[in-house]
């Protein structure tokens, strides 16, 4: 699979999930949450949205240093040689004003059952600066893909 490939592989599978494993820390435990999620034509950032009042947003703002589980798994014996699953790694920040709305508009575009949720001002929307990702399909099969 060459680079076009491959990223056209984690754009098809960012497209077709709505929901990630997010993973936080802080003072060196880990923390994984499901989180709703939407990339842009982009794939170096990823936007998500949490409410203030937890603890992945306590680690968040203690190590904006994260990564996030994306795959297409159907929990089915065949998925350990299917599935492909992809990791982002990058560092998370909060973000205010009109970047917020930028973030707000792309999050509700593909999430509009979460308009209210994501509008509430109880609630925090991350941008994801994305690193690289981290492909693995058939497997065995990993690639990385500088974002």
């Amino acid at each position: 699979m060459n680079q076009t490939d491959e990223k056209s592989t984690l754009r098809r599978l960012l497209d077709a999930r709505y929901v990630g494993v997010l993973a936080t820390s802080k003072a060196d435990w880990p923390y994984a949450n499901l989180v709703a999620f939407a990339v842009p034509d982009n794939i170096s950032e990823m936007i998500f949205a949490t409410p203030r009042q937890t603890r992945k947003y306590e680690n968040l703002s203690a190590n904006p240093k994260v990564s996030m589980l994306i795959d297409d798994r159907s929990n089915d014996i065949e998925d350990l040689k299917e599935a492909v699953a992809a990791t982002a790694i990058g560092k998370a920040v909060e973000v205010e004003g009109p970047e917020r709305d930028r973030c707000l508009a792309i999050y509700t575009a593909r999430h509009p059952h979460l308009h209210d949720f994501a509008h509430s001002a109880t609630t925090a929307v991350f941008r994801i600066t994305v690193e690289k990702y981290i492909m693995v399909s058939r497997f065995q099969n990993v690639v990385e893909i500088t974002a």
